[in-house]
């Protein structure tokens, strides 16, 4: 039975693990194999920021983890360490939305409820902390998740990952309290 808990920095090797497996394995009929090696350079990755805040979560089944997530109230929306231009400022929970953050998934556990498991703690914390809204910058394959979980998507976005190549993703947004 999977079991979730806050990340820790002891994770991080095996989270560095899981992310690039989850991207290449899970991405491929989304993105070009090069695309995905240039999102692992930045736009996906530990976001170290989550782990001290402890707003980043594992999903553990028999001592591995096979999925990790979080939420934030800093104003990154989405990347990881290497991302130079992320955005430490807190948000004001009355006027903007929590940031969901960073999901992966082991491919041996794609499609299992593992992601769904996640967001569900995450929206549930970003909402005791006062959040009204959440939003998140979706990859392609994660569009279908975050959809049927109430998301609404906006026009496509394009971000550069180097070597003149751009990851194609897509910001969505969602209210947390029940229309």
């Amino acid at each position: 039975m999977p079991s979730l808990r806050k990340a820790t920095l002891a994770d991080v090797p095996t989270l560095k693990a899981l992310i690039a497996r989850s991207a290449r394995q899970l991405s491929g009929a989304d993105y070009t194999p090069r695309v995905v090696e240039g999102a692992l350079r930045g736009a996906f990755g530990v976001d170290s920021q989550l782990l001290a805040d402890q707003t980043f979560f594992v999903v553990e089944e028999n001592g591995q983890i096979i999925g990790c997530g979080g939420w934030s109230f800093r104003s990154t929306l989405f990347g990881g360490d290497a991302r130079a231009d992320r955005d430490p400022a807190i948000l004001d929970p009355t006027c903007q939305p929590a940031k969901i953050r960073a999901f992966f998934v082991d491919p041996a556990y794609a499609r299992r409820g593992i992601g769904s498991m996640l967001l569900t703690h995450c929206e549930d914390a970003a909402r005791a902390h006062g959040y009204a809204q959440a939003e998140l910058m979706a990859t392609l394959p994660g569009v279908k998740l975050y959809a049927a979980r109430g998301y609404v998507g906006g026009p496509e976005v394009y971000f550069d990952v180097g070597s003149g190549d751009t990851i194609t993703f897509v910001p969505m947004r969602k209210s947390l309290y029940a229309p």
